[in-house]
């Protein structure tokens, strides 16, 4: 998990108010991502992002004051959409159906743009703690332990801590899969199910 950061990075200046204004805001960020997951950090700067996107630098900070801010819109937009997957994943009729849904939406916003998703996780550790990043990390907790809650799981003892635990094991597993290249998204989905179903039934 993220550790605590003096440093916060910083937010969008402001956010989209017409359907127009979101839409600029959608494909800089995109463009965004995209330098990122092909080029690295060591060729992303504002300018060619503003290219990429089709837009002048101008019309780019007035919404992103840098770089960071960027990132950080980038890291929002990829794990809003794992959250959409987790809440999705609610509606299951068992809380082990449930949470196999949390498992098989995690690797596969992993594996989707592996790339991506790797340069993220490491931004996302180095500056974690701007508010809007803060909140969805939280929202993915709160799913979670809102699973973990249900009849047929396993009590456990520290719900809380077996929350952690258990984003901790999902997390590291499909992050080092997507290192390493993996394609299989099935076979990695029931590995990581069988090391949370062991750390949760034998806690």
């Amino acid at each position: 998990m993220p550790t605590p950061s003096s440093r916060q990075r910083p937010s969008p200046r402001k956010a989209p108010r017409q359907a127009r204004s979101a839409e600029t805001v959608g494909v800089i960020v995109e463009a965004a991502a995209r330098i990122l997951e092909e080029a690295g950090l060591g060729r992303f700067t504002t300018n060619a992002v503003a290219e990429r996107a089709g837009v002048s630098i101008g019309s780019l900070y007035q919404y992103f004051p840098g770089k960071e801010a960027l990132i950080g819109a980038v890291i929002v937009r990829e794990t809003s959409r794992l959250i959409a997957d987790w809440d999705a994943a609610l509606t299951a009729p068992t809380g082990r159906e449930a949470l196999d849904g949390l498992i098989a939406a995690a690797v596969s916003h992993q594996l989707r743009r592996p790339a991506l998703a790797r340069l993220l996780d490491l931004e996302e550790a180095r500056l974690p703690f701007d508010p809007e990043t803060r909140r969805v990390l939280d929202r993915l907790r709160a799913i979670l332990l809102a699973v973990l809650g249900s009849g047929d799981i396993r009590r456990q003892h520290d719900p809380v801590m077996a929350a952690q635990d258990t984003l901790a094991i999902i997390r590291g597993m499909v992050d080092a899969a997507g290192e390493r290249g993996e394609t299989d998204q099935p076979g990695l989905a029931r590995r990581v199910c069988r090391a949370v179903y062991g750390y949760l039934d034998h806690v």
